[in-house]
């Protein structure tokens, strides 16, 4: 099941590393709920504005690294913007996933990251050029034109207790040799975010950098990519899709439920 999201703003913040602290952050590009800063909580999302298709069904924020273009220091806002729910990897039976509950914060990759991976929580982030399929860690050369895509994948075992950590990473993993440890028991969908940059046209990634890849420029761009999401869907559409796609492993295409249903309404 996917929901496409547009842009809605970029800020200094990061609600689940520095809550309570704006400003505390490189900067961001934020997408979803509209009201997502550094003084966020799970009560005030679910008050908020989304950019999200189907409006108030899904209020869940997400949040990147801004992409800057260092020849002019300005940050880049996005083409598009895809949020997955998936299931049907690893060795996970579909019927053993769970619906991740509202409030549930997740990050994935490392934002401190320089060099290509080297443990499985760097290993989920790629980037291509114009859909070729040819994949890499680094920010490729894309020409005037054409689409960057940087795509994220979340970790999806979660401990089934608590909705954040103290490190925001010990209450998930990643699947050990295909299924969830003991440690994190309870499966959720494999939660991915699609991001697509349009290169103007004449101009080339060369200089893009993202806000977090503060290395030195001789290292190619890209290796900090990293992600956030706050969970926030409106339960009685989260377990349709839950049951109707993701258990049932069907795929409900973009913004449809699976039960002749179609979440819409004006970004």
């Amino acid at each position: 099941m996917r929901v496409v999201c547009m842009y809605s703003h970029m800020a200094f913040d990061d609600p689940i590393v520095f809550p309570g602290k704006p400003g505390a952050s490189h900067l961001h590009t934020f997408f979803g709920n509209k009201s997502a800063d550094g003084n966020s909580t799970t009560e005030s999302l679910s008050m908020g504005g989304t950019t999200c298709r189907g409006g108030t069904a899904n209020r869940s924020a997400y949040w990147v690294p801004s992409l800057v273009d260092t020849s002019t220091m300005r940050a880049l806002v996005p083409l598009r913007f895809i949020s997955y729910y998936k299931s049907g990897y690893n060795k996970i039976p579909r019927n053993q996933i769970q619906a991740p509950p509202n409030g549930l914060r997740v990050v994935a990759g490392n934002a401190v990251t320089q060099s290509s991976a080297r443990n499985s929580w760097e290993v989920h982030h790629k980037f291509e050029c114009d859909f070729s399929n040819d994949r890499n860690q680094h920010i490729p050369l894309c020409g005037g034109g054409k689409v960057l895509s940087m795509v994220l994948d979340f970790p999806n075992c979660w401990d089934g207790v608590n909705l954040d950590s103290v490190d925001h990473r010990s209450h998930m993993s990643y699947p050990v040799e295909g299924i969830c440890p003991a440690s994190h028991p309870v499966p959720i969908p494999v939660i991915t975010l699609n991001i697509e940059y349009e290169v103007p046209q004449g101009e080339t990634t060369a200089n893009w950098r993202l806000a977090s890849d503060t290395y030195a420029k001789s290292i190619p761009a890209g290796y900090s990519m990293h992600g956030d999401f706050w969970m926030d869907w409106d339960e009685e559409i989260k377990s349709t899709w839950m049951e109707r796609c993701v258990r049932a492993g069907r795929d409900c295409h973009g913004h449809m439920l699976g039960d002749g249903r179609e979440i819409y309404g004006d970004f």
